[in-house]
């Protein structure tokens, strides 16, 4: 998708203007963190993406208004599925395991910090344009990406129907070591693998009789003031979980608190912190590690003008959470928020545990396009099973209807132009992305990003 150079220009401008709403204030506080972050997103169109999802919305909401991306805007979506729970930043890469309240090790959509309510639609496009952009990196033929993402689309389309027509739990089951086969049992046996001891040996160490973070593992000394103030948002923590996390009292007693600074593609310059908890017995090999770091505005929200949903939530920390709790069934028990002022304002903060059994669906060693396609299809019925979870039964009041009823009803309005409709956004939005990705790269080592 070569542009000419004029429109690469103006392009560059755009990208450098979508920066700037989304990172200005945290570049300015921590342009290093940014540097980091940069620096990984310039290694692929992927990874690009994947830390622009301000760029994807600015661009989709052009494209469901009418623009060149998309020849059907606004298609499948009315007032009801314009008002859907959803994830907001959903890739390829954004699955993975996590062990459930009850117990279970489930693979299934990971990493909420982007969720809001808006068009079910979107989520849908997000995915498809990541796999024509891993597609193209695994050399897969135009063809072939087509049919991964109609194999995505048939799949999140039947299990959308099943759960709009009422099926029990047993006939849509989650993804378990009993459900699972291929890459997705793979990555649940690998988190089964995994131990708590294992976790706190690489993060902590033994001294005085008690568990204590390690020194030298990237941890931030706090001063006594900041200490403090971590600790007394902690207290704030308590009160936002469910009674049935925390059932034994010593499991409150803080043993350490350091500091940590985001420098992943989605946590540059957000400040965090990680804080050693005593356990659900004496035993030092049952504590607990759990994270607390500022929340971030979703990109999403800046493009949803509907002010029921802004007010809906306290702050982004609350949104993360509420969100996290509505799109998963028996989200982290550690799952809460709070708040932490600074500089005469407050920020919301995400709380949750650093999980020993969190392991993200690997796309390295995926090379077939059958097993590909068979993931997809698995990834398929996550997302549907996902958009379903949130509505009238969750237990919140923002969608009060049957989401998979309306999604449903829907799609089924034209159901030969739902797949079609997915691959061409998938090609014209991964090739976009790429030149996107090579604009940025030109930008980025030639000292044109501000405040860098």
């Amino acid at each position: 998708m070569a542009l000419p150079h004029d429109r690469t220009a103006q392009r560059g401008e755009e990208i450098l203007a979508v920066f700037d709403t989304a990172f200005g204030e945290l570049l300015a506080a921590d342009p290093a963190a940014f540097r980091v972050k940069f620096r990984k997103m310039a290694a692929s169109a992927f990874a690009f993406y994947r830390g622009t999802a301000g760029l994807f919305y600015a661009d989709l909401e052009g494209a469901d208004g009418g623009s060149h991306l998309d020849g059907s805007p606004g298609a499948y979506l009315d007032e009801r599925t314009s008002r859907v729970w959803i994830h907001g930043d959903l890739h390829a890469e954004n699955f993975g395991t996590y062990m459930d309240s009850n117990g279970r090790l489930i693979f299934n959509v990971n990493d909420f910090d982007e969720a809001y309510v808006g068009p079910f639609t979107w989520d849908l496009k997000r995915f498809a344009a990541s796999v024509a952009l891993i597609g193209y990196t695994k050399a897969l033929s135009d063809g072939t990406i087509t049919e991964l993402v109609r194999v995505f689309a048939a799949a999140y389309r039947e299990r959308i129907h099943a759960l709009a027509a009422g099926a029990r739990d047993e006939e849509v089951p989650p993804f378990t070591l009993d459900t699972t086969d291929g890459p997705l049992l793979d990555v649940l046996r690998e988190a089964r693998s995994l131990t708590r001891s294992g976790l706190l040996g690489s993060m902590t160490e033994i001294r005085d009789f008690d568990r204590r973070f390690l020194p030298d593992s990237g941890a931030i000394e706090l001063d006594a003031a900041t200490r403090y103030k971590v600790l007394a948002a902690f207290d704030g923590y308590l009160e936002t979980l469910p009674d049935s996390s925390l059932a034994r009292p010593d499991s409150y007693r803080v043993k350490d608190v350091v500091g940590r600074r985001g420098i992943g593609i989605g946590s540059a310059g957000l400040p965090s912190y990680n804080i050693l908890l005593e356990g659900n017995s004496d035993a030092l090999e049952n504590d607990v590690v759990i994270y607390m770091k500022q929340a971030q505005t979703p990109a999403v929200s800046r493009h949803v003008t509907d002010a029921a949903v802004r007010e809906y939530f306290r702050h982004e920390g609350h949104r993360t959470v509420i969100s996290q709790r509505a799109l998963q069934a028996h989200a982290d028990p550690w799952l809460g928020w709070t708040e932490i002022e600074e500089g005469g304002r407050s920020y919301g903060q995400l709380v949750a545990e650093v999980s020993p059994y969190a392991v993200d669906l690997d796309w390295s060693d995926l090379d077939d396009p059958a097993e590909i396609a068979a993931v997809v299809a698995d990834l398929g019925r996550a997302t549907a099973t996902m958009h379903a979870a949130a509505d009238d039964q969750s237990g919140h009041s923002l969608v009060p209807f049957s989401t998979e009823r309306a999604i449903d009803a829907a799609i089924a309005a034209d159901e030969e132009g739902f797949a079609p409709m997915l691959v061409d956004f998938a090609h014209s939005y991964g090739a976009r992305a790429r030149a996107d990705h090579q604009i940025f790269v030109d930008l980025f080592r030639n000292g044109r990003i501000p405040g860098l």
